[in-house]
């Protein structure tokens, strides 16, 4: 059952007290609602009111994911969704969301329910019905699709295996620093639903793509991305291009890694994303 923390209520309550409109920012796995802050700071500084609210059982800091790790473990994506759509439920205004991986599957997710007024999907996981499965996708998800028990726990990457999913764009000591500051565990049951979506009717990574109420989108794609390779992003906007009446627009980043919210060029995507919102919402 969702629960929003009070740490989300706050978040809420301040955007509530403004007459701003709210950004949701949602992460992905492997990362913390901390890893927004400089996105969130230029959306501030642009006129908007954000917020990041956490997946259930995440931590506040980077520190003390590492100390209790197994707090995040066997959340899936149903609960993720379910508790951040509550969180939106208490806000004045319908917000924009922005997700990245898992967080831009979500983010669509909750578009389909009808509860954005413009969607950013950063380089998003699949939901069901996309059907490449690139070979650096499958190498990049090994780490916890190789153990069947992993669906029950959190897995923590190694920094070889973050250097190829995560940070194979950027240089050896850039994808030290991002390591080192904000991996951390996540629950591998995402992964499992992603990886039997298209077998699974109920799938809990199911987007309602035709809802006339989902609103603009943009889904982005970076071109070296491993764990999220072209050809899935580019799979995702023809599905939701060709099904919804709503705006759609794709837009692909050259030389980019799955690291392109957190890296040093996160400028540009976050930048892009903000016009999008701007014009569409």
């Amino acid at each position: 059952m969702a629960t929003v923390t009070q740490g989300e209520r706050e978040q809420v309550e301040k955007a509530n007290a403004t007459d701003r409109t709210p950004v949701v920012f949602i992460h992905g796995l492997w990362l913390l609602p901390s890893s927004w802050q400089s996105w969130m700071e230029l959306f501030e500084q642009a006129g908007y009111a954000p917020l990041a609210p956490s997946w259930p059982g995440d931590a506040e800091t980077v520190e003390q994911a590492r100390a209790n790790p197994q707090a995040i473990a066997g959340r899936g994506v149903a609960e993720v969704a379910d508790q951040i759509a509550e969180a939106i439920g208490g806000l004045a205004r319908k917000p924009a969301i922005v997700g990245h991986s898992f967080g831009g599957l979500i983010a669509q997710n909750l578009a389909g329910r009808g509860l954005s007024v413009a969607t950013v999907a950063v380089n998003p996981a699949p939901f069901r019905g996309v059907l490449p499965l690139p070979i650096p996708a499958l190498r990049s998800t090994f780490p916890v699709l190789g153990n069947p028990l992993n669906r029950g726990r959190a897995v923590a990457l190694s920094f070889s295996q973050f250097r190829y999913g995560w940070a194979n764009a950027v240089d050896e000591a850039q994808a030290q620093r991002l390591y080192d500051d904000y991996h951390v565990a996540a629950p591998g049951k995402p992964i499992f639903q992603a990886a039997m979506a298209n077998l699974n009717p109920a799938a809990e990574t199911k987007v309602d793509t035709k809802n006339p109420e989902r609103g603009p989108l943009l889904i982005t794609t970076g071109e070296a991305d491993h764990s999220v390779p072209p050809a899935m992003s580019r799979a995702a906007f023809k599905k939701q291009k060709s099904h919804n009446p709503g705006v759609t627009e794709h837009l692909e980043f050259a030389g980019r890694g799955h690291s392109l919210t957190i890296d040093d060029g996160w400028r540009e995507v976050a930048e892009a994303a903000l016009a999008f919102v701007q014009r569409s919402a």
